[in-house]
This record gives C-alpha cells, structure tokens and sequence, in this order.
C-alpha cells in the first residue's frame, strides 16, 4: 500500500531559528520516516510579502536548506525542492484562482491577523493590498494538490488556511471530477518558544536566537534574556510559569530532577536568575554545537545543497506533470 503523501514549505524570508525549528522542522523529520514527504522552500509565497525587495529570498535558499539537512531531514527518504522551480505550481493556481470566490478568501481570519500584524509600524509598515497576499491560501492549495497531499503538518493558527485549502478541493472535485484528496491537518503540539524579549520568537521582533549563532552569541542572548518580571532582586521568589526562561528549560532540559530543581529555586529564591540561565546553557549548548558542526560541514559543500534541490525539484516536477496532465484533461484545456 503507498504511502500517505505530507507536504509542507518553508518561506525562504530570513534565518531560521529556534522556533522555527520547533515550530515546523523538528515535526518535518520524524514525518519522513511515516510518510512520503514533499518539503519545499517557499520562495514565492515569500513574495506576498517581501515583493519590494527579493533579493534576500534567493539568497536565503541555500542557508535554510542547510539547516534542515544539519537538523536532519534526509533527502533519501523526502523530496526537498524549490517552489519556483516547479512552474506547474503557477498553473495549478492560475486555474484554481479562476473557481476560488474572493469572499472565501476575505473572510480567512488568518489573512486579517497577517494584515493587522505585517502592515504594522513594527513590520515596516508593508503595503499588502496585493492579489498575491490575498490568495495565497489559493497557491498553497495548488502547492499540496500538486502532490495529492493527504497530509499537511500545520499550527492551530494555520488551520483555517488548510480548511480554506479543502474547500477549494471539494469545490474542484465537484467541478472537473473526484481527482484530489481533501488534505487534512496533522497538528503538531509545538513548544512556546520565546524571543529574548519574552515575546514570541520572531524576525520581525528582532528577538532570535538563530541556529546559525555562534556558541558566544547564544551565550550572550541567553544571558541577557528578560526573565520573571516579579523578581527584580536576586532574593525575590519567582514563579517559573511567568518566565520565558523556563519555557526554553522545558525544551532542552531532559533531566527531570534539573527540571525540579529550577522550580524549586525560583519559586524560592534559593537560586537566582543569572545562575537558571546558565543552568540552560549546559542543555542548550551542547546540542546547538552538534547542529552547527553538521551545518559547518554541510556548507563547506555547497554543491551538495545545491544538488540535492536539483534532484528534488527534478523528481516533484514529475509528480507536477502527472498531476496537470489529469487536471487539463479534466478541465478540458
């Protein structure tokens, strides 16, 4: 019996950090080993956003497969490609386009939130009134109907995106004929991962620690990172739920004990803020310089990333001309 297919992209808008990496990339590489996977740099959809100036997206590719081969997606066992480089995806959203009402895409409250945050005065005050922005739930359906994709890894906050996603599926169907899968969310209970600030990790906050920091800069990060508001004296008891500090200990500190221990010593004073981050950095550390040994390795061979987008983009686009073979016949076009 085939396997399910998952697929999922990544905008190619920024370096990658550790929420992305909890967020999505952690997620991606125990997928590859259940299903047939379909992971691909979203450099289009990064022009919804980042239309004014696309010269970072580009230059973006290489370093953020980079991670996801360091952090362990395996490109033997998943189709790792570029979006553009499959133009059927552009035709796949021409023709979905041409049956999507714009009232399906207006009322997505994920494209209100995305408007209110990213034409905020924080985020450059981006001019968003574009089609691109508007559908891009319509070029994300034809990124997972390209593949016939039954699976899409997704937050909560992405779901209505993938419900829009099957509505334009059931809508096709009906239309042209039982072709596609409804594709249906694979949630992923992802971590909070906090920015230096203790706001949500974020490019646009200028609050990331990245995977491609250097052991100093994390230290540095780590060690000036807000923590519990409440203890602003070392003698003051804190409350680990209220300290963004401790969300990152929930994450990289395994031993349990250690886990009690921080608890404890907040909650009572017994140890202060400054010796909690360097508690976390014994964790931490050790497992961001495994990841940057692989990634230095990685990027001593650029034609190795390089070959391995080739050979994905090279076997999703015969997927890709399968599936606009039955679609134009089904469409009669």
């Amino acid at each position: 019996m085939a396997k399910i297919r998952v697929v999922s992209g990544k905008r190619s808008t920024g370096e990658l950090h550790l929420g992305h990496y909890f967020g999505a990339l952690k997620t991606w590489v125990s997928l590859q080993d259940q299903y047939e996977c379909f992971f691909f740099v979203a450099d289009w959809h990064a022009l919804t956003t980042d239309y004014q100036d696309p010269t970072l997206i580009e230059k973006n590719v290489l370093s953020n497969v980079a991670d996801w081969l360091a952090l362990g997606l395996n490109p033997k066992k998943a189709t790792i490609f570029i979006q553009s480089h499959v133009k059927e995806h552009a035709e796949l959203f021409l023709l979905l386009s041409m049956i999507t009402p714009v009232s399906w895409l207006e009322r997505n409250p994920t494209y209100k939130e995305q408007l209110r945050q990213l034409g905020s005065a924080t985020l450059q005050n981006k001019d968003l009134s574009n089609f691109g922005f508007l559908g891009y739930p319509v070029l994300q359906t034809a990124d997972v109907m390209m593949y016939k994709g039954g699976k899409v890894p997704v937050g909560e906050d992405q779901v209505p995106h993938l419900e829009l996603s099957r509505e334009i599926t059931r809508r096709f169907n009906h239309l042209y004929g039982n072709i596609f899968p409804e594709p249906e969310a694979l949630l992923s209970e992802a971590p909070k991962i906090p920015g230096t600030d203790g706001r949500k990790m974020s490019n646009s906050y200028n609050n990331c620690i990245y995977l491609s920091d250097s052991k100093e800069v994390v230290t540095q990060k780590i060690m000036t990172m807000v923590t519990d508001p409440a203890r602003k004296r070392r003698q003051d008891p804190g409350n680990p739920k209220d300290c963004p500090l401790f969300d990152l200990h929930e994450v990289y500190t395994k031993d349990e004990s250690v886990i009690k221990e921080v608890e404890k010593g907040c909650t009572t004073a017994g140890i202060g803020c400054v010796d909690c981050k360097k508690i976390l950095l014994k964790s931490l550390l050790p497992w961001h310089e495994q990841y940057l040994e692989k990634r230095t390795s990685i990027m001593k061979k650029p034609s190795f990333v390089e070959d391995v987008l080739s050979e994905g983009s090279k076997k999703a686009q015969t997927e890709a001309q399968k599936t606009m073979g039955e679609v134009r016949k089904a469409m009669k076009i």
